[in-house]
């Protein structure tokens, strides 16, 4: 049986071969992320039999690798760092370069035999894809509702008063207009009552005469144009991070149409399609766990673990990720 260690980096990798007494089969050999670089990796490896590729998962460079390796019909192991780096520490390895690193990887292979990682299936890569473009786009969402409020409070600090929440749809229409108190001034109560939101609301005349009398009497003081361009940008920040959320809460819910575990878990009352999405892009196939209390190893999981503040995770065990509680204000079903 041979093992073989690869140390992942962003643009050239390093392989080491050894056997299962550790002894070197191939000394540590860099080669690039590219055609011919996995060329000259597979030229390294020889014949699949009996062979056992082991790699740690670093960030996302690891993805391409490990696709092509389990195209050509390779095993390969998806290693958790932090069982690696322990391995270095208990084997007196202070010097930390490529070279060490594949070749400690390649024994750490030879003695513990991890098992083979399975590749998620496609659908199951599309979700986790698509759940992580959502999360982002839920912090930006955020990060733009935060900055909106610095903005009205310096220059309209009574409007939450009335529209209490700067993540809506209605505030966000209202700010686009009338970015401070002072764009209120002399503003026609039946114009702005008329203001439409969401397509089909408008604000109404008693929300308006609210609005128009406290910023009559406001106390901000700021309502230069670096403010007003700011909020009209967050503002329409705000409406295409809607629509793109609304958009990703459609593709999410189609991809689920095509996946049986998702359909399983949309059939359960009080789990919606994003939660369905969250815990498939976490815990990956239910049928795969080693045993009910236990869900297989995911990248996310490994990366996780990783940090310092998980150094006592179990090995390859996720996490509760806090995503799965994460509850959107941007009007977006959970």
């Amino acid at each position: 049986m041979r093992f073989a260690g690869v140390d992942i980096a962003s643009e050239t990798h390093v392989i080491a071969l050894v056997d299962e007494g550790g002894a070197v089969l191939v000394k540590p050999t860099a080669f690039t992320e590219d055609a011919a670089g996995y060329g000259k990796l597979f030229e390294q490896l020889g014949a699949r039999a009996a062979l056992l590729v082991a790699m740690e998962a670093t960030g996302h460079y690891w993805k391409n690798l490990f696709a092509a390796l389990a195209a050509r019909g390779f095993s390969v192991a998806l290693l958790n760092p932090v069982r690696t780096h322990r391995f270095a520490e208990e084997d007196l390895q202070r010097t930390k370069t490529d070279a060490i690193d594949a070749l400690g990887i390649a024994r750490f292979a030879a003695q513990k035999r991890p098992p083979a990682t399975r590749l998620p299936d496609p659908a199951t890569e599309e979700l986790r894809e698509l759940v992580r473009l959502r999360e982002r786009l839920l912090q930006d969402f955020g990060d733009r509702v935060r900055q909106l409020h610095r903005l009205v409070d310096l220059g309209f600090p009574e409007f939450t008063r009335y529209v209490k929440g700067l993540d809506s749809e209605l505030a966000s229409a209202i700010l686009h207009d009338y970015p401070t108190a002072a764009a209120f001034r002399g503003v026609s109560a039946k114009r702005l009552a008329g203001l439409r939101y969401d397509g089909r609301h408008q604000v109404g005349a008693e929300l308006a005469g609210l609005l128009i009398e406290a910023a009559k009497h406001s106390v901000g003081h700021h309502h230069g144009e670096a403010y007003r361009v700011q909020v009209r940008y967050a503002c329409e920040d705000l409406d295409i991070l809607r629509r793109r959320l609304r958009q990703l809460n459609r593709d999410i819910e189609g991809t689920l149409g095509a996946h049986e575990v998702g359909m399983l878990l949309t059939s359960i009352e009080g789990i919606g399609p994003n939660t369905a999405a969250r815990l498939i892009a976490e815990l990956g196939n239910p049928a795969e766990f080693r045993t009910p209390a236990h869900s297989p190893p995911t990248s996310a999981s490994c990366q996780r673990s990783a940090s310092p503040a998980n150094a006592r995770t179990p090995a390859l065990q996720p996490r509760p990720s806090a995503t799965l509680a994460c509850v959107p204000r941007c009007g977006c079903p959970p």
